[in-house]
This record gives C-alpha cells, structure tokens and sequence, in this order.
C-alpha cells in the first residue's frame, strides 16, 4: 500500500454542507489573501529580466554610494552641524533667497556696470548684509582651515 498524506478537510456544515473555512479566516480575510497573490503574480509578470537587473544594479550602487557617504567624516560632520536649528534656518533662509536671486536675475535687465552701478548697489537695502555674510563666511572658513592644518588634518 502507498503512504497516504493525510490531508486537510474542511468539515462540512450539516444543513447545507458547503465546505467551512478555517478557523479564524473570514471571507475579508481570504479575500485580501487572494488579492495579494493576484497583485505579486501580476508584478512578476510584468517584471522583465532586464527590469530586475537594473532594479539590482540601482540597489548595489545606492548601497555602494550611502557606505563612502557614511565613511566621509567631514560630510558625516556637516550632516551633524545641519541638524541644528539655528543651521536649518540659515539653509531655509539660503533655499529662499537663491529662489529669489534666480527669479530676480531672470526678470531683471541687464547690469549695465560701472563705478555708478556699483554706487547704486551699494545703497540698496540689504546689500551690506550680503557682503557681511560672505566676510563672516570666510574668516570662519579660514579659521577652520588653518585650525585643521595645525591640528595635522
């Protein structure tokens, strides 16, 4: 005789024997099981072995790119300094004001140049705060420079 493999039985309700699901397993249940066996097997088909590949190669390189990221101690401290408040407002204040220079640049004319249009500038609200941000920039730059090239970094 050949070993059977016992096998599941749904028990048969008595008054209309129709086969019962599981225990546990509504018709909401088994409905959204099927539906995600529909939704894979549609995916794979739709899947090319070209598609695949470079789904597995985007991966790779994102992987590869995010391990010489973490290993970069200079952008890992800049990633650091960012997150501070007072470093979000300044980026949130350099996204607004480069939207603002880009609009104005592009609708602006020409300038025309010369000593009076560096006159005219400079009287303009604003444009000393500009060079002072740009100086400040610098000498803390410089600062750290040479700081790191004392320190042998």
């Amino acid at each position: 005789m050949a070993s059977e493999t016992p096998q599941y039985s749904a028990p048969l309700n008595e008054a209309d024997e129709k086969p019962q699901a599981a225990p546990g397993l509504d018709e909401a249940a088994v409905n959204e099981i099927v539906g995600m066996i529909n939704l894979m097997a549609s995916a794979r088909d739709a899947m090319s072995d070209e598609m695949v590949a470079r789904i597995a190669r985007t991966a790779t390189e994102g992987m590869a790119m995010l391990d010489r990221l973490t290993r970069n101690e200079g952008l890992m401290r800049l990633v650091q300094v960012l997150d501070r408040p007072d470093c979000q407002c300044l980026l949130v204040g350099l996204a607004d004001a480069l939207t603002a220079t880009s609009r104005d640049i592009a609708n602006g004319e020409p300038a025309k140049g010369g000593v009076g249009g560096l006159m005219r500038l400079a009287r303009e609200p604003g444009t000393q705060e500009g060079v002072r941000l740009v100086s400040l920039l610098g000498k803390h730059l410089s600062d750290s420079m040479r700081e790191q090239q004392r320190r042998g970094g």
